[in-house]
């Protein structure tokens, strides 16, 4: 009974969002942050948004998430918050002693108006930053955007701040992942090692929201790309960013300050969308596909036409962050399923629906921005039901609500486990992937089957 309220005829909202699908700025660049070695992130804002925004990460990966906070009072909410990050920036550096601190804004900073160029060079001039530390920072308003926009804000401020040319190429290729798992950039790196391309990616949340337990405790995780690493991007040959929500901000930026050409990939959700990938590697480097990658592509190839009537006609639904959407419209089309609905509430650039209805055809329903809600995403699929829906725990109440088997995926999943640990990404990804959608509709056969169907093998 939980969302039996919601009514089946849609009406067109100009202002309103009801039960958004997306979540604030902040935590996507709080994410990003914690894809560089020794980097701190700091909410310059109230301690309640630092509180959310950590939890969100935390509750998400099961994982302790470290951050910093201005602690805005009513004082600092009036008056601006300059003394409180002046103080922040002096203590985080003498107690926690990271090498990076990245200052990410809230919508108390942001409508007060804090110059935080301004602060930190004061902070410089007052040797509250000690010699060989770096404050950067990143505008990520939670009223507007989402944690996708949040993420590609921060990875343009780590471009900013550390990337250097020296005007000698290193002959390194570098990677700028969108907003995904720490198991997906894993697999990322993976397929770069596997055809031996050298290689820079930042950021990478590898070994660190989702370390082992070990029994130590460290403030900064082994993972994340070092600031060293970062540095020498700005020499490298070319730089592949993957997926243009999260990535192109960054991408035009290392091209202007570095002159490193950037090409705009879509992540590597999939066989058309890795194969892309590996091609442009292949192309790219000079060199030729490994003989285990092409097992991993013939594997996934297999189980998709050996159990390709399962999911030959089926119709789905998907909800989630664009540069995923993408990839899993791709991979749900290429297992000639029916896409019927797409829905982000993460503003998607101009192409982006473009993209979809070429991928799915015309007649794909694409829901972008503020008001391309889970209230809207109900109402769609109550006129136009699926068989299958993709999105994050969320979307659980629809699924129970209409009845629908639901993958989990994208940001945030609280109420399953193992999401940073196996990856959707590559040949290996797409077979995980595969396999979760078939459980979902094998499951539903089992369960909905007579006694006299109740089949064995299926």
């Amino acid at each position: 009974m939980l969302l039996r309220h919601t009514p089946k005829e849609a009406a067109e909202r100009g202002a309103l969002t009801i039960n958004p699908a997306k979540t604030c700025q902040p935590v996507g660049a709080m994410y990003a942050a914690l894809g560089v070695h020794r980097c701190l992130p700091h909410s310059h804002g109230s301690q309640g948004c630092c509180a959310y925004h950590r939890s969100a990460l935390t509750r998400h990966y099961a994982e302790p998430v470290m951050a910093s906070t201005s602690s805005f009072t009513e004082g600092a909410s009036v008056f601006g918050g300059q003394s409180n990050l002046m103080e922040s920036i002096n203590t985080i550096f003498t107690l926690y002693n990271p090498d990076i601190i990245a200052v990410n804004t809230t919508c108390l900073s942001e409508v007060i108006g804090d110059d935080l160029g301004q602060i930190i060079n004061k902070a410089a001039a007052d040797n509250k930053i000690p010699r060989g530390k770096t404050v950067m920072f990143a505008s990520t308003p939670s009223f507007k955007g989402s944690h996708v926009t949040g993420y590609a804000n921060m990875l343009a401020a780590i471009v900013r701040s550390f990337a250097k040319t020296t005007g000698k190429k290193n002959g390194k290729i570098t990677l700028l992942p969108s907003f995904i798992e720490p198991s997906d950039m894993s697999e990322i790196k993976r397929i770069v090692s596997e055809m031996g391309v050298p290689y820079i990616m930042y950021p990478d949340t590898s070994d660190v929201v989702n370390g082992p337990l070990d029994g130590k405790f460290r403030m900064y995780p082994k993972g994340g790309t070092p600031q060293a690493l970062i540095g020498e991007s700005g020499d490298s040959r070319c730089a592949f960013a993957l997926g243009r929500t999260g990535t192109l901000a960054a991408a035009k930026l290392l091209d202007t300050q570095c002159k490193v050409k950037t090409e705009i990939l879509d992540l590597p959700i999939g066989i058309s969308a890795t194969d892309a990938f590996v091609d442009t590697l292949r192309k790219t480097a000079g060199v030729s596909v490994p003989e285990s990658l092409l097992l991993e592509r013939g594997q996934l190839v297999d189980v998709l036409c050996d159990k390709n009537q399962y999911l030959y006609g089926k119709k789905v639904s998907l909800s989630g962050d664009p540069d995923i959407l993408l990839g899993l419209t791709q991979f749900c089309a290429d297992a000639g399923m029916k896409v019927l609905h797409v829905l982000t509430g993460t503003p998607a650039p101009g192409k982006f629906a473009a993209r979809i209805k070429e991928i799915a055809g015309e007649g794909v329903t694409v829901k972008t921005g503020p008001q391309a809600d889970l209230f809207c995403f109900h109402q769609l699929m109550q006129n136009s039901r699926p068989d299958l829906m993709f999105g994050n725990t969320y979307c659980k109440y629809i699924a129970r609500d209409m009845d629908i088997p639901l993958i989990r995926a994208g940001f945030p999943i609280y109420d399953r486990v193992g999401h940073s640990y196996f990856p959707i990404t590559g040949y290996r990804g797409g077979l995980h992937l595969l396999v979760k959608m078939l459980d979902a509709l094998m499951d539903r056969q089992d369960r909905d089957a007579p006694e006299e169907k109740f089949e064995l093998v299926m």
